[in-house]
């Protein structure tokens, strides 16, 4: 059952002394721009109005994650703080000697709701700063960036070994709760461990033998973890047998982890085999991770960190700093087809198109070009790639040219911002529809600080 706001206010709140009444800057202008009922709507799908268990007040919920986005705080630390603090309870509309709501009530209604609401919730956002006219649209610039995702330095020697790692434990779970006890699975994570450390003291070598010795232990590997996901598909289908006649939701979900794992350990074998045959996986298909097996391989040509894993973002932001638009794309897609789609989101939400629009050299297409002049951008501003022209080198010497050109690298500023102070550098939800939820409310949690400043002045 949905609640939206929270219960009135106890007696403590009247006891309290006037200096602990207010609120910093920010977050009473946040507060302010909370106090909504337009920021209700996209959770009112999600729960039934009269029946169920009542959940958090959503006006809490809100504020909550603005808070959890803006200090950067992991759920358990959020309702820590919140709790120790008079002036975090009071934004959050928590009566004062009410708890706060459980670490684990907060991720369910982020998982439960997903991308659909955040995405709404958004729109709101930006249609009330539209309402306000405080959002301006007459020119906007965009970049793409990479979102990291959850996962440690990936290598399909260490891949093959978790992989069997985790299937030998969901078979002993699945054996201790009676289910396919008969179905034999041998445990062998000792051997599959050691042969993925002895890989490194072996790849230090540097020479001939050395390297032989890693073909051979990878080799080793895969045919192990071949054995074992044939062996779990075994156990997978005499435990689905037995789960036709019980209801045991920990049974069912553990047959089904096993065998995602197992199709995705016999990727990873099949990949690896790939690599010592001489071939190079794809990057739109190789698996870098078990528990998050949509993030990929991305190369975005930095000197530091040249390779990274996980999806890419593009973020468009207006003079002000506004993020107007933004989307999660998993693998390593072009930048210049994602710019038309966010254009015409744009004009959707505001009802006109951008007078002026502004990307890198890796948009600078001609095609592109041409499809934005058909929306109705009046200044497409877009460096050629490759070597332009006679007439091109004319055009991109111009003032205007050179002016929105080196206003454009402001995105770069407002990429980092993002990262640094909204959570954006690396998504702790798995797959792309997490990794496109998280990144919804840190462009909430963004703009909400931008647009709240801007309505205050």
């Amino acid at each position: 059952m949905l609640r939206t706001v929270n219960a009135q206010p106890t007696l403590w709140e009247s006891l309290l002394p006037e200096m602990c009444l207010g609120l910093p800057a920010e977050l009473e202008a946040v507060d302010r721009l909370l106090d909504d009922q337009a920021f209700f709507a996209p959770y009112r799908k999600h729960f039934h109005p009269l029946f169920g268990r009542p959940s958090v007040p959503i006006e809490t919920y809100l504020r909550l994650m603005f808070l959890k986005f803006r200090y950067r705080l992991g759920f358990e630390p959020l309702c820590r703080e919140v709790a120790d603090s008079i002036s975090w309870q009071r934004f959050c509309r928590i009566p004062l000697g009410v708890a706060p709501p459980h670490p684990t009530t907060l991720m369910k209604i982020t998982t439960r709701c997903g991308t659909q609401a955040i995405t709404e919730l958004n729109d709101a956002l930006l249609a009330k700063a539209l309402e306000a006219k405080v959002l301006k649209t007459n020119k906007v610039r965009a970049d793409s960036t990479v979102v990291e995702a959850n996962v440690a330095y990936p290598s399909d020697s260490g891949l093959l070994a978790k992989g069997v790692v985790k299937m030998t434990k969901l078979a002993r779970t699945l054996h201790e709760i009676g289910f396919a006890r008969r179905t034999k699975m041998g445990d062998r994570t000792r051997g599959v461990l050691s042969r993925a450390r002895s890989i490194n003291a072996n790849l230090n070598r540097r020479n001939d033998d050395g390297l032989a010795i890693v073909r051979r232990i990878n080799s080793e590997l895969v045919a192990i973890a071949r054995r074992v996901a044939t062996d779990a598909d075994a156990l997978v289908k005499n435990a689905t047998r037995k789960l036709r006649g019980t209801t045991s939701g920990r049974a069912r979900r553990l047959t089904d982890e096993l065998e995602k794992t197992a199709e995705l350990t016999r990727r990873v074998a099949a990949q690896t085999a790939e690599r010592m045959a001489g071939g190079m996986p794809a990057g739109s298909t190789r698996i870098v991770s078990l528990h998050d097996p949509d993030a990929r391989a991305i190369r975005k040509g930095r000197l530091g960190k040249p390779v990274k894993f996980g999806y890419k973002a593009q973020l468009v932001d207006n003079s002000d700093g506004v993020i107007v638009d933004h989307n999660v794309e998993m693998g390593n897609p072009a930048d210049a087809p994602m710019l038309e789609p966010a254009i015409s989101r744009i004009k959707a939400r505001t009802g006109r198109a951008p007078r002026a629009v502004t990307a890198d050299r890796g948009y600078g297409e001609a095609g592109i070009e041409q499809s934005l002049r058909t929306l109705g951008v009046r200044y497409v501003v877009l460096p050629t790639k490759g070597k332009p022209n006679a007439a091109r080198r004319a055009v991109e010497k111009r003032c205007a040219f050179q002016k929105m050109v080196r206003w454009r690298t402001g995105c770069e500023g407002r990429i980092s911002c993002a990262k640094r102070d909204f959570g954006l550098a690396r998504t702790r939800l798995d797959g792309i529809e997490g990794a496109r939820t998280w990144c919804g409310h840190g462009v909430f949690a963004h703009n909400l600080v931008k647009i709240s400043g801007l309505l205050s002045q």
